[in-house]
């Protein structure tokens, strides 16, 4: 079991509230006798600090067991419930364990009055309401910080992924060459060009409209991609192919924009790409919701300097998501990269 570690905070409240707690309770059981009565004093409230400070630490495990299986702040209430009802429970039984324990001693010729262990329950009650009340405070303001937070690092990898795409946007190489393709087709094959330059349309327009979204539908991101690759396709012809194999029932599911831009750029950076060694891209879905892209392993004899930005960045997106982790593989034949599939339902858990 993992050793339960204690907070500042949780040893701050712990001697705050539980000292005045048995004071005023074993005054409230014992009245004016409790002050005026040394032995009776020291007795009582050495026991019952005893009992309710093992109370207070087993308190503090049921509390943690609930967070972890109610986390979120919709299930706040449900975790509120559990934890007043239980520790209410467990404090009202040790409230009249001491009850009918100072009967039996008979300290000083303590009488027990059923009407003082009402109000004694009663302030119990109070009190775990009170210390629940603070502790779901810190957590609530804990939990904004941590967002805050997220939301804070989450700008910066958007912002880092806006300025790799613009370059990408402004790159002279990828437009140098995606012009000198076109000033060529426009000679050879005007109807081609045509189309062309309708898919070069399409790619310009989504990379300068992806970045005002942190998501987008994987249909969407598809549709983005064949149209990228039709431009790497008719400047490398069948030298490069991509093989689509994705599970439309995933279309709908969403994944960080330009993804698959930055990873087909990836592979055609570091990759021989000849007609007779033809680089293989392939899309496909898994059993578990998965994007899967995959390539064959052919790097270029002159390795490519390379800083992984692009990977970094889509890693760095999901990590703040907090909805899966991308997974990086790599063989002497392939180079494969998963992407989890997020649905928008789970995106509101």
């Amino acid at each position: 079991m993992k050793r339960l570690r204690y907070t500042q905070q949780d040893i701050l409240i712990r001697w705050t509230v539980l000292p005045p707690f048995v004071l005023v309770l074993n005054w409230l059981l014992f009245g004016k006798m409790y002050w005026e009565n040394a032995q009776t004093f020291t007795v009582t409230t050495l026991l019952s600090f005893l009992l309710y400070y093992g109370h207070w630490l087993l308190n503090n495990i049921i509390s943690r067991r609930l967070h972890e299986l109610y986390p979120t702040f919709r299930h706040m209430l449900i975790r509120v419930s559990l934890a007043v009802g239980i520790i209410s429970v467990h404090t009202s039984s040790i409230t009249l364990l001491l009850y009918y324990l100072y009967g039996f001693l008979r300290l000083n010729g303590y009488q027990p009055q059923p009407a003082d262990l009402r109000w004694a329950l009663l302030f119990g009650f109070v009190t775990v309401l009170l210390v629940t009340a603070i502790y779901e405070s810190i957590n609530l303001f804990e939990q904004w910080q941590r967002t805050l937070t997220q939301t804070e690092q989450f700008k910066k990898a958007n912002l880092e992924s806006q300025f790799e795409s613009l370059k990408q946007q402004i790159n002279p190489h990828f437009l140098f060459n995606s012009l000198n393709t076109l000033s060529q087709l426009v000679e050879e094959s005007p109807r081609q060009a045509s189309a062309y330059l309708d898919e070069m349309s399409s790619v310009y327009r989504y990379l300068l409209r992806a970045n005002e979204q942190h998501l987008t539908t994987l249909k969407t991101e598809l549709d983005f991609a064949h149209s990228y690759f039709y431009l790497l396709g008719i400047r490398h012809g069948q030298a490069i192919q991509l093989v689509d194999k994705v599970n439309a029932i995933y279309y709908d599911y969403l994944i960080p924009p330009l993804t698959l831009q930055l990873l087909l750029e990836n592979a055609v950076k570091h990759n021989v790409i000849l007609p007779e060694q033809p680089l293989v891209i392939e899309l496909r879905t898994t059993p578990a919701g998965e994007l899967m892209v995959q390539n064959n392993l052919q790097r270029k004899r002159v390795p490519v300097s390379s800083n992984r930005v692009g990977l970094s960045n889509i890693t760095s997106k999901y990590k703040l998501l907090g909805q899966g982790e991308v997974q990086v593989s790599e063989t002497d034949d392939y180079f494969c990269v998963v992407l989890p599939l997020l649905a928008a339902s789970r995106l509101h858990q």
